[in-house]
Formats: structure tokens, C-alpha cells, sequence
């Protein structure tokens, strides 16, 4: 590390997504001593483009925003160590284990997201990037309005977010992974609504051109424009919950108004915290988080 030794740190933000970096900003800019650790898996990296984060009325990309606002980070000196914390804990001040060692700071921001479930499969993983699969329905719904949608994952789980998307599109239809029947009074809801709830299971994928093809368990296929998987995820929190912070069946942590477990001075932000995984609800976590972290410091006049 450069510039100053790890003791001195007012700050240790993990995970440099847009949660991240936002409340690297906001503590720069509050003159506070702060350094990110990156293990480089952000979610916002998969996102070919986005349209409703404020701002870009002609779409962003993931990687785009990420690179502008690691720009804007290290405009104001923030270190970005991309590396991974793989132990947190309390001796007085905070003490976290990387690679290179230990870094010490007085408070932590858990801006370490998540991951989403996938099957593994290749097909689907590579048609990612060009917006053939896609994991979230609020980000990009309404880039799929009157397109073949399908959605992918456990029938009971799955229909609420085939019934949201049906919001955008006639042409939505179930596939399960098990051949399982939903529960009323799903079935009920997606009958009226018009989603088709296919019977058979889904055994394969394949790209042909711009669309996907889904091969069944009965020897039939079906084609669509875009796949969503509801398959679950991954919360990367398991730094705070080994720390005594509360944390919901998921994996979320809990916070008050401010950011803040119930671990004092440990925050988290975005992904780590909600179950509305969107950008701009991450950045005002961040906000929030890094102006109650500066306010609970000692006060650092210049």
C-alpha cells in the first residue's frame, strides 16, 4: 500500500461495483482515508447495456460505468487493491486478511454484492453479453417489450417475475427445469394471464443467430428472443454474518437508516443489503453509508 499505512485508514471498502466506488467517492471527497479491495466480479460487469440508470437516456454499459467511475475514484487518490478479503475481524479496529496481508480501519462497507445462480451451461453463459439471457427483469423489462420471452427456472418460483414481464409482452412463456406443476393460485394467475406454462422440462440450449432455442424433455423445441433464469443467488456476505451481523434467509444483510449492521461500524451497501438489485438504489446506499461514517469520526479539520 502506498501512501499511508493501514492503521491509518478511516475506511475499508469491500468489493468496487458501483456500490463501492460511489462511497469511495463520497469519503474522498470528505477528505477520509479510504482504500477498496477488488476481487474484480462485479455484477455490473455483465450488463451489455442498461436503460434505466439515470443519466444515460441512450443506455450505458456495465463495464463503461464501472471504467468511469473508477476514474472518478482514483481522481481523488483512492487506492483499489484487487485482491480479496478473505477474513474480517474485530481487535479495536477493524482487521481484514488479503493476500498481501492485513489492512486495518476503523469502519468497513460490505459492498461485496452477489452472484447469480446459473446452470453452468456455456450456451447461456456466452449469450449473456449480447442480451439473449438476461437476470433482470426491472433492469431491462422494457428493452423486451413484444419480444419471445422465456423464463427459466422452479415453476413456483419463477412465476411472479413471468407475470411481471408479462407487463412487456403477449408472448411470455414458463419453462421448468423439473417438469413441476405450480401451486394455485399461480396457475390460476398465469392462466388468466396469459403466460404458457410449458409441460415438458427443459433439457438444452442453443444459439441461432439472434434467438435462443430450447430443446424439451418431449422431443419438441421452442424459440425466443430472451431468456431470463430465476435460478436464485449467491449474497457475498458471509464476511459480516461471520461477524454477528443479522442477516435475512437470503444472506442480506440488515441495516438501520444508516447503512449500518448491527455490528457498529460495519456497513453495507447495494446488493449485499436489498432485494432490489439496481445501480441507483447501490449508489444511494453508498451515499448514505459513507456521510454517517464520516459523521461518526472523529472530525478531521484541516
Amino acid at each position: 500500500m502506498s501512501g499511508f499505512e493501514p492503521r491509518d485508514l478511516d475506511a475499508l471498502i469491500v468489493g468496487g461495483g458501483p456500490a463501492g466506488l460511489t462511497c469511495a467517492i463520497y469519503l474522498a471527497r470528505y477528505r477520509r482515508k479510504a482504500v477498496i479491495v477488488d476481487s474484480g466480479q462485479s455484477r455490473a460487469a455483465l450488463i451489455p447495456e442498461t436503460h434505466n440508470y439515470p443519466g444515460f437516456a441512450d443506455g450505458i454499459g456495465g463495464p463503461k460505468l464501472l471504467e468511469a467511475l473508477t476514474l472518478q475514484t482514483k481522481i481523488y487518490g483512492v487506492e483499489i487493491i484487487k485482491d480479496r478479503v478473505t477474513e474480517l475481524q474485530f481487535r479495536g479496529d477493524f482487521e481484514a486478511r488479503y493476500s498481501r496481508g492485513i489492512i486495518r480501519a476503523k469502519r468497513v462497507v460490505m459492498a461485496s454484492g452477489l452472484v447469480d445462480r446459473d446452470l453452468g451451461d456455456s450456451v447461456l453463459r456466452a449469450a449473456v453479453p449480447d442480451g439473449l439471457v438476461r437476470y433482470c427483469p426491472i433492469c431491462d423489462g422494457f428493452e423486451a417489450s413484444d419480444l419471445s420471452i422465456g423464463v427459466l427456472g422452479s415453476a413456483n418460483d419463477v412465476g411472479t417475475k413471468a407475470l411481471f414481464l408479462r407487463t412487456y409482452s403477449r408472448h411470455v412463456t414458463l419453462m421448468t427445469l423439473d417438469g413441476a406443476e405450480c401451486r394455485e393460485p399461480l396457475a390460476r394467475e398465469l392462466s388468466e394471464a396469459g403466460v404458457r406454462v410449458l409441460a415438458a422440462r427443459a433439457v438444452s440450449f442453443r444459439r441461432q443467430d439472434k434467438q435462443m432455442i430450447v430443446s424439451l424433455s418431449d422431443g419438441t423445441s421452442e424459440v425466443f428472443d430472451v431468456i431470463y433464469p430465476v435460478l436464485g443467488c449467491e449474497v457475498r456476505s458471509e464476511l459480516g454474518r461471520k461477524l454477528g451481523a443479522r442477516h435475512n434467509e437470503t444472506g442480506c444483510l440488515e441495516v438501520d437508516a444508516c447503512q449500518q449492521t448491527n455490528v457498529p461500524g460495519l456497513y453495507a451497501v447495494g446488493d449485499a443489503v436489498s432485494d432490489l438489485h439496481q445501480i441507483a438504489v447501490a449508489t444511494g446506499h453508498a451515499a448514505v453509508a459513507a456521510t454517517h461514517i464520516h459523521n461518526s469520526l472523529p472530525r478531521n479539520f484541516r
